[in-house]
């Protein structure tokens, strides 16, 4: 059945709360990388240490993530799941530091669906506060392609923007992933048998467990972290990324980077297979 873009968009969503500790800020480090090649490095510990720990600007995407799983569950909002691809992803940090432990409270909403002619593009954003405080800490904008959803007539949307400039990058990072990273990543969350049952690999036309995307968003958010910001979470304030394809756990992603002004332009591709797998992509700095 089609989506009944009228009543998705009117449609309301409960709020959720998200209680973490020093335990799952560490491990979502962990889970994108940091300290596999240095681990006793300080700009390593500083986010896998409980001693001074700071918040990777990234684990953004994790307190939301349950967002994705109510959008299949949302009143016209009837489809397959096995034809919904993630296919951007913003986060904009609102609150520094990042509070180490806490309850967030994430509030969804459907600002838009788009007609992409083969498919439908959903726009999620979700607002995520601090329970106690309820200063803002996260703004994350989920766009979903649902495949064979489109053709409705609707509006096609905006063009993706943060084209590479048409120059040699002004930096270039190269950071392996780990043959595991994906089992070690979904334990932040995200238990999409994708990216750990080869069965099910299969059935989505994988030779095996891919790496999930926002697992390589947090490796290039990482490349701007660590030479445009000093490692500096404060000076990393939103990102976004287009995900043009997968990463298979083992591979090693190259970041390349053109600054401009206060913005970092990125893509980045595997270097095994030369192939895109982020585009489109942008960070602020500051």
């Amino acid at each position: 059945m089609p989506i009944d873009v009228e009543k998705a968009l009117a449609a309301e969503f409960e709020s959720f709360e998200f209680k973490y500790d020093d335990r799952d800020v560490m491990l979502y480090a962990l889970g994108i990388g940091i300290g596999a090649d240095n681990p006793t490095s300080q700009d390593a510990l500083k986010f896998t240490y409980e001693k001074d720990l700071n918040v990777v600007p990234t684990f953004g995407v994790v307190p939301p993530f349950p967002s994705l799983v109510s959008l299949i569950a949302t009143p016209g909002m009837e489809f397959n799941p096995m034809m919904l691809l993630h296919g951007e992803q913003y986060l904009e940090i609102k609150k520094y530091p990042i509070p180490v432990s806490g309850v967030l409270v994430s509030t969804p909403k459907i600002s838009a669906i788009y007609d992409k002619g083969k498919g439908a593009l959903v726009i999620m954003d979700v607002i995520t506060k601090e329970k106690e405080s309820g200063d803002e800490v996260f703004l994350n904008t989920f766009s979903i392609f649902l495949r064979g959803e489109g053709g409705f007539g609707g509006e096609r949307g905006p063009n993706p923007g943060h084209d590479a400039p048409e120059r040699e990058p002004d930096a270039v990072h190269e950071m392996a992933t780990r043959p595991d990273q994906a089992l070690l990543y979904r334990l932040s969350g995200d238990r999409n048998p994708l990216h750990s049952d080869p069965d099910f690999a299969a059935i989505g036309g994988f030779e095996k467990p891919i790496l999930h995307g926002l697992c390589t968003f947090g490796f290039v958010g990482r490349a701007v972290l660590e030479v445009f910001c000093d490692n500096d979470p404060s000076k990393f304030k939103s990102i976004k990324v287009r995900f043009a394809s997968h990463v298979f756990p083992g591979e090693t992603i190259i970041t390349s980077m053109w600054k401009e002004g206060d913005t970092v332009i990125l893509q980045a591709k595997t270097k095994e297979r030369g192939l895109n797998v982020i585009t489109n992509a942008a960070v602020k700095i500051g």
